[in-house]
């Protein structure tokens, strides 16, 4: 135990940021858990090559996996696309 406190240092035990940002997760996991739970409704998904029957939740969380899939498959193809312009770009450039 210090009796004295350095240059610097602060001498506060009561930490705000650390509160906000607890509050914070636990409102965001209130809002997870209500959210779930209102959307247990079962529902009929077609897919092409079949029929299910399943909780709204779960089609929520299959659509939401299958755009960031998508997105990032998609991210990977422009960047490849925009390094090739700029390669052919600098190739033709005589220095």
């Amino acid at each position: 135990m210090r009796l004295f406190k350095r240059d610097g240092e602060t001498s506060e035990t009561f930490q705000p940021k650390l509160w906000l940002v607890l509050v914070g997760l636990l409102l965001i996991g209130g809002y997870l858990f209500a959210f779930a739970v209102k959307n247990d409704d079962e529902v009929h998904v077609d897919f092409v090559l079949g029929t299910t029957r399943t909780s709204v939740l779960w089609t929520i969380l299959l659509s939401l996996a299958l755009g960031l899939i998508a997105g990032l498959l998609l991210s990977q193809l422009y960047r490849r696309r925009s390094r090739r312009r700029h390669e052919r770009r600098e190739s033709a450039d005589p220095v």
